[in-house]
């Protein structure tokens, strides 16, 4: 029964700062580094059977600092340095708009999470965001989601500005990807 649940469970990964090295507008794919212990994390969120999905602010589109064309050699650099260790992301939401323009789907609002239930029938008060801005973890609350602030990219300074609006601060992802683990377990042994 507990992995059926699983199944519509997601975690929400923000890619700058959580996935990849943090470089402001990144566009350039010779510029994705990825953060050590990412594609195992990643691996692992698959392993416990839950969707793993990137939500990601790029309002260099919309500021006309690159295109979308960038923006897709950027995944693709992305999901060729994860599969080479095995992970895999289940699928990518983004946002291409400058924060001027209002929309609906840059976070913290729910956008995104919303086009994540219509594609995937995501269960949202069951899922997870891990991310290292405010407006990841106000994503989360915003979803009915539990946060995980990490301290990679500009995590620390957002933890240091205080006012929390997370669950846990953890380290890195990996460190977050335990947390959700003991979450799911304890609920798996009806704690």
């Amino acid at each position: 029964m507990a992995c059926l649940l699983q199944s519509n469970r997601a975690v929400f990964l923000d890619r700058d700062g959580v996935i990849i090295e943090e470089k402001v507008f990144i566009h350039n794919p010779d510029d994705v580094i990825l953060i050590n212990g990412a594609a195992e994390a990643i691996k692992r969120l698959s392993s416990m059977r839950l969707r793993v999905i990137v939500v990601t602010n790029q309002s260099g589109i919309g500021r006309g600092l690159f295109l979308k064309e960038d923006y897709q050699k950027v995944e693709e650099r992305i999901d060729s340095l994860l599969r080479r260790s095995g992970a895999s992301i289940d699928v990518s939401y983004y946002c291409p708009h400058a924060p001027r323009e209002d929309c609906n789907c840059r976070k913290p609002r729910p956008g995104m999470a919303f086009q994540a239930v219509r594609d995937l029938n995501v269960d949202l008060s069951g899922s997870f965001v891990v991310g290292d801005k405010r407006s990841d973890m106000e994503f989360a609350r915003a979803i009915g989601a539990k946060g995980i602030l990490v301290r990679t990219g500009y995590g620390r300074n957002t933890e240091l500005e205080g006012k929390p609006v997370w669950d846990v601060v953890a380290d890195s992802i990996e460190d977050a990807v335990g947390f959700i683990g003991k979450w799911i377990g304890e609920e798996d042994n009806g704690k």
